[in-house]
């Protein structure tokens, strides 16, 4: 029975949750009127709010634009971040620690505090209004998380599988390769989940930096549709954008919400 009563506050929370989330999803296919009236459905369900969006509302452009740099950061992120972290999780040389230290020190720089400085950069750079300078500071931005992550898999790894595979002749990189990145697989998903979902609903980086409409991102078009449908009354429209950005992170966790606790677990436990 005990153990049965510590469990109602999360029975609790879910159910919180799912009624939100229920709602939010049902007045997406309403109209105002059913909102605010509480018969959501009384006149016929409305997809044409769907079909607004994405026809008057250009929001396929984004959602386009948002993929391109959503995906583009987790994989250059990748790139950079498991290599940096093998090091410092498995190789012992002089001044790993300030190296540890300089990417723990970086998790504390507020976002905000370092717009301007990057901004004055790339205006100099004259990188400004591509999509290639968002994907840039979303690598940047996210790789000292990533590496303090990783580095965590890498030093949990048994030693022993690195000299097997010295034994049978990998040199370090394809060890490194062929070996350590399949093994930390639930690493380096679980760290591209946190990055996709953070990137994907990033608003400050896109509203300075994607300052060319046709750059704009999710976040950015769903700021104007609220502020636009608002003014209208067309508060449906309003919950239907904010499902379009919402659902494609939820559906992905979803799927793969069994990978990031494995890899969580694995990831606190060292080797």
């Amino acid at each position: 029975m005990a153990n049965k009563i510590r469990y109602v506050p999360l029975y609790l929370w879910l159910m919180f949750t799912i009624v939100l989330f229920g709602f939010a999803i049902l007045a997406s296919f309403s109209t105002t009127r059913g909102i605010f009236t509480n018969e959501l459905f009384e006149s016929g369900l409305h997809v044409s709010n769907y079909l607004v969006l994405f026809k008057d509302m250009n929001m396929g452009r984004y959602f386009l634009n948002s993929v391109i740099y959503t995906v583009s950061a987790c994989v250059g992120v990748l790139v950079v971040a498991a290599p940096a972290a093998y090091i410092l999780g498995r190789v012992r040389f002089r001044g790993r620690r300030l190296v540890e230290t300089m990417f723990l020190s970086a998790l504390s720089i507020p976002a905000l505090l370092i717009t301007i400085p990057l901004f004055t950069m790339f205006v100099q750079l004259k990188l400004t209004g591509s999509l290639l300078t968002l994907v840039l500071i979303y690598i940047c931005t996210n790789v000292p998380f990533s590496v303090f992550l990783l580095s965590g898999f890498f030093s949990s790894i048994p030693k022993e599988l690195e000299e097997s595979a010295a034994i049978d002749g990998c040199g370090p990189v394809k060890s490194f390769v062929k070996v350590m990145l399949p093994v930390a697989q639930p690493g380096l998903i679980t760290v591209s989940i946190f990055n996709f979902i953070a990137i994907w609903n990033d608003y400050i980086f896109a509203l300075i930096f994607a300052n060319n409409p046709k750059t704009h991102t999710l976040a950015l078009a769903l700021q104007s549709i609220v502020q636009g449908f608002t003014n209208s009354g067309n508060y449906a429209g309003i919950f239907a954008a904010s499902m379009v950005v919402f659902v494609p992170t939820f559906v992905l966790y979803i799927f793969i919400s069994g990978k990031i606790v494995s890899g969580i677990t694995v990831g606190a436990v060292k080797g």
